[in-house]
């Protein structure tokens, strides 16, 4: 491994970038660095077992390390200072050196850029309320009980729930309710695809579930919504097709039974198929909330509210769109009927979405209408 390779051989000579050259440090050295400011850069080469990304977790911790490391080495701004202890050849970027040309003393103030962004890549700040999710009234009324635990978790003691499952047709608003739940009550949300927890080696996927949880407890109270848990849930007798199955289930049952104990932290999972999972992590939800598709009333409340956000007029029948909609799904209607015939407008030079781009949409989509009663009225 290359940074092996670069360790061993330091002892022989230290490595030399433009920002690590030699320097004779002593107290009265008129060009100590007053203050200088890094930014994780990552690895000058990619490897499959690297990863770019750091997490920071205490910065006052980092700036001790950093200082002892670097002590008497000169820096200037857009050079590199590389990391030779614990994470051989991880690089840091000067972004500013106070004053140019100076060198790391110990008085010198080392500040680290934290990227959020990176660090807490699944953590998800929801705008979205509860109010703006179309039925669902069962549902709804279901999470009441997870609103008021979010809102004061201590007065629930060990009767705080834990595990829920939405299950139902796919696009029916499992994803946007928890958004709404997240963003009704400002807590935080890390929102995954179950997929993204799949690694590619063995021990990656308990490693990222583990380390999923880890952080949602750090920001308790909060929700974690893993979507499409099939994924990686499934049930044992697909050993034979994915073989990491035993050690994501473990991995997921350790987390739901609460043994590391993820306090006034809510899991909730989703699925469009719960007969697929796993019954041992099936057991752990101690609650299935169906979503199922929307009726008429709310099929003409999507409508209504999606047709107001088209960036261009529209002479449409909505009464006529929802008997056309029947089994449909809030997403359905969105992405496959309006987005189709609004695109078909645009490209049609069309400055108006009529019915005959909803009829477009209908038969590129292949959704069967002739047998549905009344929709000539």
């Amino acid at each position: 491994m290359l940074s092996d390779f670069l360790k061993n051989n330091s002892k022989k000579s230290e490595p030399k970038s433009q920002s690590q050259k030699s320097a004779v440090f002593t107290k009265d050295n008129k060009n100590n660095a007053q203050c200088i400011v890094l930014k994780a850069v990552g690895y000058p080469f990619e490897f499959e077992m690297m990863e770019n990304s750091l997490e920071i977790t205490d910065e006052g911790l980092f700036e001790q390390y950093a200082r002892d490391q670097w002590l008497g080495m000169e820096v200037n701004s857009e050079t590199y200072l590389f990391d030779q202890k614990i994470i051989p050849d991880f690089a840091f970027k000067v972004i500013s050196a106070e004053p140019e040309n100076s060198i790391i003393s110990e008085k010198t103030k080392i500040e680290i850029i934290i990227d959020k962004k990176n660090n807490k890549t699944d953590l998800t700040e929801s705008t979205v309320k509860l109010s703006d999710v179309v039925g669902q009234t069962n549902a709804k009324n279901k999470i009441k009980v997870i609103e008021k635990f979010l809102l004061d978790p201590e007065s629930f003691g060990v009767w705080a729930p834990k595990n829920i499952l939405f299950y139902g047709h796919p696009g029916t608003g499992k994803t946007m309710l928890v958004k709404g739940l997240a963003g009704e009550v400002e807590v935080p949300l890390h929102l995954v695809k179950a997929t993204s927890l799949i690694g590619e080696h063995v021990g990656d996927a308990a490693s990222k579930i583990h380390d999923l949880f880890e952080k949602a407890s750090k920001n308790s109270p909060s929700i974690i919504f893993i979507d499409e848990i099939d994924a990686i849930a499934l049930h044992r007798s697909f050993q034979s097709l994915r073989g990491d199955v035993s050690e994501i289930v473990n991995a997921l049952l350790t987390e739901l039974d609460g043994i590391d104990e993820n306090k006034f932290v809510i899991t909730i999972c989703a699925t469009n198929n719960p007969s697929s999972l796993d019954s041992a992590v099936r057991s752990r939800f101690e609650e299935e909330i169906e979503f199922i598709l929307p009726n008429d009333k709310d099929r003409y409340e999507i409508f209504k509210r999606n047709i107001e956000t088209l960036p261009i007029d529209c002479d449409l029948n909505i009464g006529k769109l929802v008997k056309l909609s029947k089994n449909m799904s809030g997403r359905d209607i969105k992405e496959k009927i309006l987005k189709t015939a609004l695109h078909h407008a645009i490209a049609n030079d069309k400055d108006i979405v009529d019915m005959s781009d909803i009829d477009y949409a209908f038969e590129s989509s292949k959704i069967r209408t002739e047998n549905i009663k009344g929709m000539f009225e």
